[in-house]
């Protein structure tokens, strides 16, 4: 028995020409250049200019760098993001922290805001008067450590 595979692309002029190495290349160049990524906790994977992109960070907002970095080269169809993050404080800090974000910042009135967290996901509730004011609770939840998921239930009124 004989077997053929084919594996045709087609690709207009104005296409990228980048291959999949080329891509590598940029992305690892890029992470270099950035202060935000340790090269060596995240490790990169093109195949058919489609990036994984695998290993370990301490915050989400690493995690979230890389991706941004990746899916900004020339030629990258998709990025697939695998990094975890890999710190695991106790939840009982990662809530006290968030908590402290709340009332350090002016615009949110943190009493209103309930935090709960599970491992590394955090569930934030309550009532805020501003759709900035929820996002300056999700972002306050993102940058505490370990913080892997959050479910935003609060409500605007």
């Amino acid at each position: 028995m004989r077997g053929l595979t084919e594996e045709i692309e087609v690709r207009l002029p104005s296409d990228p020409k980048a291959s999949d190495p080329e891509i590598a290349k940029r992305i690892a160049d890029m992470f270099d250049w950035s202060v935000t990524i340790h090269r060596d906790m995240i490790a990169v994977k093109v195949e058919h200019r489609w990036v994984t992109l695998s290993g370990t960070v301490d915050y989400h907002f690493h995690r979230q760098s890389a991706k941004d970095l990746a899916s900004r080269i020339t030629g990258v169809k998709g990025v697939t993001n695998l990094v975890e993050v890999k710190t695991r404080p106790s939840p009982s800090d990662v809530k006290d922290r968030i908590v402290a974000a709340f009332k350090r910042n002016a615009d949110l009135d943190a009493s209103t805001i309930t935090v709960m967290t599970d491992g590394s996901t955090v569930r934030l509730g309550g009532q805020v008067h501003a759709w900035y004011e929820r996002q300056i609770a999700e972002r306050a939840a993102w940058a505490a450590p370990g913080v892997n998921r959050i479910e935003d239930n609060i409500t605007v009124i």
